[in-house]
């Protein structure tokens, strides 16, 4: 009986070799276990497996790995002999055979050296491995790896005994995204780590991940996972590796469940995990190892040593931004994020530092210039590009910046006239400015506008360089920067939001504004002969500029607008059309309703991150912080944005009264008739109007032949455009002004902060 089983254990071996490709497709493997009377947990017993790994193999999810491989093999061989199929003229496809198709290789970009990075978007830290690496060789290629990982295919379409129907559907729209590959990264740009050592990857992709530890996964994802993606610009960098941490992956790693430290969300420096990275010569950013741990080592022959954790029970995709993301399964995680990745960046952090990186990665800082004396390739500024920290003028700067410690005390409150104050419209009607027509009205409908900030950026010149002060200057529209000037002579209807003003009422003195501000403050009195004159104190304006963020603003809308079409909303709708498709998109697909989610908050938080805040609790007022020196540091930039974004809103609002009412505006002034529509309540980029129908169409000015009135707010999918936020009663809204609440940020029914909105 012993020289039996030795011969069964030497077959055995020899299974374990060569069956690798010998399995039954998924379906086959169901059917041969359920007409066996089998369940699957015990099969999942008798191999020694979880009974979600038998599940996976049966769903086509995941494949077995040896030994497991040729024992689940030897048993569906036996009970194909019992419970043969009913047609066994043709064979079960084997699924596990089939493997992606490699794109043809991108060719390689003109080779440049690495600029030094001045530090990490989410801390501005200059501790990222690009600032400790050397100039990049000329050559940049990557030699084809001589291993490759072993690969297997995820069904895109998970079997019907799935538990998760919506997974599956988003399985299936979401492989079919465009995802850049070439030979260096022909596994993408990320990939999802399950605990049973399946690595998730774009397009239905499966990797055998052996490693059990941190350095390990590191080594292999460097050596072997081929995983990366290209640069989005010539002269940038390719996006490292992103290894996405499942709950159960984290446990096999050797990860605490949950970050004892709730402040600074790192792990301990004595935690086994972070030794056994020092000891193998890896090192972390100044942030630690937390959600989103970046582990490099210096760049060696101009070839990066990076890869990107990111932990998903450590909250690494924030619902705000993510939804619920991080509950679904490990492939469709990793489509979603493939998506975002190919469509926006690979990930880094948080949507915010997204949104940051992906200026950065498309307007790098440096670029190769020919040294002539030595005729050696070096790192030279980036025309167009922000290339080096610079700080702020005092009326830009937060109330924490050096610059605003060293002219007032601590306590001081800053003045207008003293602070830029560019920010989003917060701004509620008095109710007794409300006209018997208005109380008439049956509903209380807000309108939003489309990606607004990221509308703001398209075309909208900043400034490249520090600013620099004059006084009493000419203003000029051409020129970005900021002006103390006195718009408190420009009078508007009083049932008007003031433009120049987050709280939409009017100004009282000089006050700083950014140029877009004050350039509408010029065309308000050009356009309607108001009586006033633009005539600034000082400024400090940025002798160098350009459309810094149009890059940007292109490929976000372009992601936001793919994605919207991929949920059944496309710019071809007519108006009753597109609505109808508005109220449905986010049940069409959960998983895609995320992506679009990220991005959108990828606009609001990029944004964000130009004046971003000290964070630490050990932060003395006038002390600098990390953030700081950081070329995209810009808080001028922001407030452009901001201030192009609320004009923008203004103007709409306007031309949408003057369409409205019945009688012309007499010249010199722009007291509007009793009769013109006016909003009720703003909040960002949201208006509430009254209205006798519960929709958009119902007040929304049209022309005779039903297009929508020159200027004015239009219904449609693209940045800037308008959509449906939600519908009230009228008396809900009136009582919500009667107490001085906003009717904006509760009109779909719900908080808009809370909601990220």
């Amino acid at each position: 009986m012993s020289k039996e089983n030795e011969l069964f254990s030497a077959v055995d071996a020899l299974l374990e070799q060569v069956a690798q490709d010998d399995l039954p497709g998924p379906a086959e493997r169901k059917r041969l276990r359920e007409a066996a009377g089998l369940s699957q947990a015990q099969i999942a017993t008798a191999l020694n497996a979880r009974r979600e790994a038998v599940g996976n193999w049966e769903a086509g999810r995941t494949e077995p790995r040896p030994p497991k491989r040729a024992a689940y093999a030897r048993l569906l061989e036996g009970l194909a002999a019992r419970f043969p199929a009913p047609d066994t003229a043709t064979p079960a496809p084997t699924e596990a055979s089939a493997t992606p198709t490699s794109a043809p290789t991108a060719p390689e970009p003109e080779a440049v050296p690495d600029a030094p990075e001045a530090g990490n978007a989410s801390t501005g830290r200059g501790d990222e491995p690009d600032a400790m690496t050397a100039p990049a060789s000329t050559n940049r290629s990557v030699p084809t790896m001589a291993k490759a990982p072993a690969a297997r295919s995820a069904s895109t379409k998970p079997s019907t005994s799935s538990p998760r129907p919506a997974a599956k559907k988003a399985t299936h729209k979401l492989a079919a995204a465009p995802v850049a590959v070439d030979e260096r990264f022909a596994n993408g740009p990320l990939g999802v780590l399950d605990g049973d050592g399946s690595l998730y990857c774009v397009g239905g992709l499966v990797l055998d991940c052996p490693a059990k530890t941190v350095p390990a996964l590191v080594d292999w994802t460097l050596s072997e996972g081929q995983l990366g993606a290209p640069r989005l610009h010539p002269s940038g960098k390719d996006a490292d590796p992103l290894i996405v941490l499942t709950a159960a992956a984290a446990e096999r790693l050797g990860l605490p469940e949950r970050l004892e430290d709730r402040r600074g969300l790192r792990l301990p420096e004595d935690h086994q995990v972070v030794k056994q990275l020092a000891r193998a010569k890896w090192q972390l950013t100044k942030r630690g190892f937390g959600p989103w741990a970046r582990i490099y080592r210096p760049a060696e022959g101009g070839r990066r040593q990076c890869v990107q954790l990111a932990v998903l029970p450590w909250g690494a995709l924030d619902s705000r931004s993510w939804g619920s993301t991080d509950e679904l399964e490990p492939a469709d995680i990793a489509r979603v994020l493939g998506t975002y990745a190919s469509r926006v960046i690979t990930p880094r952090g948080s949507t915010a530092v997204s949104g940051l990186e992906a200026m950065t990665a498309l307007r790098p800082p440096t670029r190769a210039v020919k040294d002539e004396k030595t005729g050696s390739w070096v790192s030279g500024p980036m025309p167009g590009s922000l290339t080096e920290p610079v700080d702020p003028a005092p009326a830009e700067a937060p109330d924490e910046h050096p610059v605003v410690a060293a002219l007032y005390p601590r306590a001081h409150q800053r003045t207008p006239s003293e602070v830029l104050d560019e920010e989003a419209y917060e701004w509620i009607r008095d109710p007794q400015l409300l006209t018997d027509a208005e109380c008439t009205r049956s509903y209380a409908v807000g309108i939003d506008v489309n990606t607004a900030f990221l509308a703001a950026a398209n075309r909208l010149v900043v400034g490249l360089s520090a600013p620099v002060h004059v006084r009493a200057p000419a203003f000029d529209k051409k020129t970005p920067g900021a002006w103390l000037v006195d718009l408190s002579g420009i009078e508007l209807d009083p049932r008007l939001p003031s433009p120049f003003t987050p709280h939409g009422t009017r100004p009282e003195g000089p006050a700083w504004y950014a140029t877009p501000t004050v350039a509408y403050a010029q065309e308000l009195i050009d356009t309607y002969r108001l009586p006033a004159r633009i005539r600034p104190l000082e400024a400090w304006i940025r002798t160098e500029s350009g459309p810094y963020l149009d890059p940007w603003y292109k490929r976000i809308g372009e992601a936001y607008k793919a994605t919207m079409a991929d949920l059944g909303v496309t710019s071809d709708l007519p108006e009753p059309e597109f609505l109808e498709a508005m109220a449905r998109h986010k049940q069409e697909d959960p998983a895609l309703a995320a992506v679009l989610s990220a991005v959108k908050s990828t606009v609001k938080g990029g944004i964000g991150k130009l004046r971003e805040r000290p964070k630490s609790i050990k932060h003395q007022y006038g002390e600098r912080w990390p953030a700081l020196e950081r070329p995209t540091w810009r808080p001028d930039i922001r407030a452009a944005v901001i201030s192009a974004a609320r004009v923008n809103m203004h103007r709409k609002i306007l031309k949408t009264a003057l369409a409205t009412q019945q009688a012309p505006a007499p010249s010199g002034n722009l007291m509007l008739s009793q009769d013109a529509l006016l909003p009720i309540a703003l909040l960002s980029d949201c208006a509430v109007y009254l209205s006798d129908g519960p929709g958009p169409l119902d007040f929304l000015p049209h022309t005779a032949d039903g297009k929508p009135a020159p200027g004015s707010f239009r219904l449609g999918v693209s940045p800037g455009m308008v959509k449906h936020e939600g519908t009230q009663e009228l008396l809900w809204a009136v009582q919500m002004l009667d107490e001085g609440h906003n009717p904006a940020r509760h009109i779909k029914g719900t908080d808009a902060a809370l909601d990220g909105e």
